[in-house]
């Protein structure tokens, strides 16, 4: 299946399977058993559940799985001091810093789908981030004058991508990137490019919610994917080779003044969302499921609606809360 889609999704996108050789169809031929896997990372439960012809290139596998989501951590988290992410943050206001591969490639497909969303996805919301994670322990608002400062610090136009010499510049001091709404995506992708390569194609991987479908299991036409949004509804869907991400105030939120708000920040005013909303995208990687139910919830249905309408591919399952 050749995936037609936006420009800042080419990355994660699934291409037309290669022509089979002799050697891929005898090894479809093998019988093949379902092996689960687990680990914890990101601060969640990672899970990679693959259908293998041996335990022994199953186990190797997804050993190698695991390890590729450890080094894309280390480069993406906002939580470590010493990833490569905070400290690009740290030169926010400098020159351009070198950075790897897969940091660049993020930053690309950040931009580019901030650019998608008018905003609503935005990655450089690290600053109103950390002041509604510290309210969430506290219990209290940001203040006015901790708010204001944060609010202009960002903006995703100050971003700065230079391709030939691979290197990334955060225009304003005190912006700081927060790949939180993309970037398990992200991972879940690569994760599945690496397994493809180890002809591994039926899989399942989970990192805590966002989830990347390869083939089906053996005998089916899709894996079946329980989704909880904790507004009260559960339901089922069936996805092969495609992304699924929820997001939501299931369990991060913090009430005030006997008002709810919810741990996803709206980028234009620097606030939790106060309207109880989940949102599930099915799309064609899991990056792009991960940044768009992100901004389905800040954008609210009607307006989420509108834009998955916009991507190809793309389906969106909305639960709100009156």
């Amino acid at each position: 299946m050749l995936c037609v889609l936006p420009p800042f999704l080419h990355a994660g996108c699934a291409t037309d399977p290669p022509t089979p050789t002799p050697e891929s169809a005898a090894a479809a031929s093998e019988v093949l058993t379902r092996y689960e896997f687990a680990q914890v990372h990101m601060g969640v439960e990672c899970r990679i559940t693959l259908y293998a012809p041996r335990r022994e290139q199953a186990v190797e596998v997804a050993g190698r799985a695991f390890a590729r989501i450890a080094d894309l951590d280390a480069v993406l988290s906002d939580w470590r001091v010493e990833s490569e992410l905070n400290r690009l943050n740290d030169a926010a206001g400098g020159s351009a810093l070198p950075v790897s591969e897969d940091l660049y490639r993020v930053l690309d497909l950040a931009w580019h789908a901030a650019e998608a969303t008018g905003g609503a996805f935005d990655p450089t919301v690290g600053p109103v981030v950390r002041l509604w994670r510290q309210a969430r322990r506290d219990g209290r608002l940001p203040t006015p004058d901790a708010l204001a400062p944060a609010r202009e610090a960002v903006g995703w136009r100050g971003i700065e991508l230079v391709p030939e010499s691979r290197s990334a510049r955060l225009s304003r001091a005190g912006m700081r990137l927060d790949l939180g709404g993309i970037g398990k995506g992200y991972i879940a992708d690569r994760v599945g490019d690496m397994l493809r390569s180890e002809r591994v194609s039926r899989f399942l991987i989970d990192l805590g919610g966002d989830l990347l479908a390869g083939d089906p299991p053996p005998g089916r036409t899709g894996w079946t994917i329980q989704v909880q949004t904790g507004l009260g509804r559960s339901s089922a869907l069936e996805a092969a080779n495609a992304g699924v991400a929820t997001s939501g105030d299931t369990a991060q939120y913090v009430e005030i003044d006997g008002v709810r708000y919810s741990h996803i920040v709206d980028p234009r005013t620097g606030l939790g969302l106060t309207d109880r909303i989940a949102a599930t995208v099915i799309a064609p990687d899991a990056t792009t499921a991960d940044a768009l139910a992100s901004a389905v919830c800040v954008l609210g249905e009607a307006e989420g609606l509108a834009l998955a309408e916009r991507f190809p591919g793309v389906r969106v399952l909305i639960e709100t809360a009156r």
